[in-house]
């Protein structure tokens, strides 16, 4: 089954909300909802400005993951929104590393030099993944002030983009 990676497009904006409230609410216990989270009623005012951009990992015309940029300025960017539907996590599929790869090579091409995120203590699996793509634990104090910290997040992370 081939998964491709395309930008965000308001065609995919019900499909989108489908795959990340369900993982926030069902697996992670986060009691948010798509009203919570006013930025994706509006992905591409809220993302795809700037150098920022969010996207799609489609397979048979499906969203199976999501991964945004956001520019937060002085060459420095937050990872958002990453989420795999769970038939598409690890090795097998790749769908995460497709998504990563995706957004990591936007961040060379558009001069970064950094990238941050945030995320729970419960996303265990995730902060393997982060780690084995050399994303480093960093604290609070070392996040830039300009960092948009989710109330949910407590553990975060640094990529030196070369």
């Amino acid at each position: 089954m081939e998964i491709r990676i395309e930008p965000y497009t308001d065609q995919y904006k019900q499909q989108v909300i489908d795959l990340i409230v369900p993982i926030q609410q069902e697996e992670f216990n986060i009691p948010i909802t798509a009203a919570d989270q006013p930025d994706l009623q509006q992905i591409p005012d809220f993302y795809q400005k700037d150098n920022g951009n969010f996207w799609l990992a489609i397979a048979d015309g499906k969203v199976v993951g999501t991964i945004s940029l956001l520019d937060i300025g002085y060459h420095q960017g937050a990872l958002r929104k990453m989420f795999v539907h769970r038939n598409y996590r690890g090795k097998e599929h790749g769908t995460g590393q497709l998504l990563l790869n995706t957004l990591l090579a936007w961040a060379q091409e558009k001069g970064y030099t950094e990238i941050y995120l945030g995320t729970t203590v419960k996303f265990l699996a995730a902060h393997r993944f982060y780690e084995k793509n050399n994303f480093k634990e960093v604290t609070i104090a070392e996040l830039p002030v300009q960092f948009p910290r989710m109330e949910v997040d407590v553990k975060f992370y640094r990529y030196g983009v070369e």
